[in-house]
């Protein structure tokens, strides 16, 4: 009877002990919430090359800067209504390291474009594990202010000290001239203004260099021009081991609408009708191609395949992956882009089977 007694007591005893220990430990913290994203870089590799897409920021087209028939943007409009989300786009700048050289495509923002949802590219820049005083050359598509504002700061600073800029004649002579300037529309002006002051610490430095033709600034790339949207605008194509990528700069400023409707303009290209001819030209040749294109206003990280899709074109962005394969083809004769999931413990072949 007495040992019976004990267990109970000790039972109890316990059974106190333990509403003692639950009632003295607090409940845990609900876990916080955090509100950064991570760092905006991604890597490609083409050929031998190592490309890095550096997010700039993001930000939302308006439809009224879109030129169409009637027709063509009330369909926008009603898309719109349904997909709140048609319209968002991005900046990007793009770093090419050659194993020589780091070339920066385009340089985003900065502090001259979009207020404070844009300037980010130097610090995506670090996170991707260079500075800015690594640059050796930037190359620029086009002198609007969203690609070339990252080149200086407000009070006239190079952001990137080393480096020698490289731009098209007909591009700079429009925007760095005076009488341009003084002759151009009251809302073109910041146009004029900012290009005029983010060019000129370079230009002071010898830093600041213009190009008429298709002369070899970089080993292995071609310069492409694109004009229409201003009138030195260039692309920039970087072959490495028969693959190839083209860094755009401005050929669709609304890619989901325009891959539709390809004859769709926008209010910044200063030659609509040489626009549209441009981007008539070449689509179908990078639809026929495997090309990848660079695109600063795409869904960051800005990589993708043009396919064509009935009168227009279909988007097929690069696929995220944290590791690559060097050269075209593994060591044991599969493709490299074959891409391997591991389930449960079972290794699940996937093969691109695409050109």
């Amino acid at each position: 009877m007495l040992t019976s007694n004990v267990r109970h007591f000790a039972a109890v005893l316990l059974m106190g002990m333990a509403g003692l220990l639950a009632g003295a430990t607090p409940a845990l913290a609900a876990a916080p919430q955090h509100h950064d994203q991570a760092p905006g870089f991604y890597r490609l590799k083409v050929g031998d090359l190592e490309v890095t897409a550096l997010y700039d920021g993001a930000g939302v087209f308006d439809l009224h800067w879109l030129n169409a028939k009637k027709a063509t943007i009330d369909g926008v409009a009603k898309a719109l209504r349904e997909d709140p989300y048609l319209l968002d786009v991005a900046d990007s700048g793009f770093l090419v390291n050659t194993g020589k050289q780091l070339i920066l495509v385009d340089a985003g923002a900065g502090t001259w474009w979009g207020g404070p949802a844009f300037g980010r590219l130097e610090n995506s820049l670090r996170s991707a594990g260079y500075t800015s005083d690594q640059v050796d050359l930037v190359l620029i598509t086009h002198l609007h202010a969203d690609h070339v504002g990252g080149l200086t700061t407000q009070d006239g600073q190079r952001v990137f000290p080393n480096a020698e800029v490289f731009v098209a004649k007909a591009e700079s002579d429009f925007w760095l001239s005076p009488e341009n300037a003084a002759k151009a529309p009251k809302d073109a002006q910041s146009f004029f203004q900012s290009a005029q002051a983010i060019a000129a610490p370079y230009v002071k430095a010898g830093k600041w260099h213009t190009f008429s033709g298709s002369e070899a600034i970089v080993d292995g790339m071609t310069i492409v021009p694109l004009p229409g949207h201003t009138p030195g605008h260039m692309g920039y194509e970087f072959s490495s081991k028969g693959q190839k990528i083209l860094f755009w700069g401005d050929i669709f400023h609304a890619p989901r609408v325009q891959l539709k409707h390809p004859e769709v303009t926008a209010v910044f290209d200063i030659d609509q009708s040489a626009a549209a001819a441009t981007r008539k030209r070449l689509l179908p040749r990078l639809a026929g191609e495997d090309i990848v294109i660079a695109s600063p206003h795409g869904a960051f990280p800005s990589f993708a395949r043009l396919h064509k899709d009935g009168n227009g074109y279909s988007w097929a962005p690069v696929v995220f992956a944290d590791q690559w394969v060097d050269g075209s083809r593994a060591a044991d004769g599969v493709d490299a882009r074959e891409l391997f999931m591991t389930t449960q413990g079972t290794r699940t072949q996937l093969t691109y089977t695409g050109n």
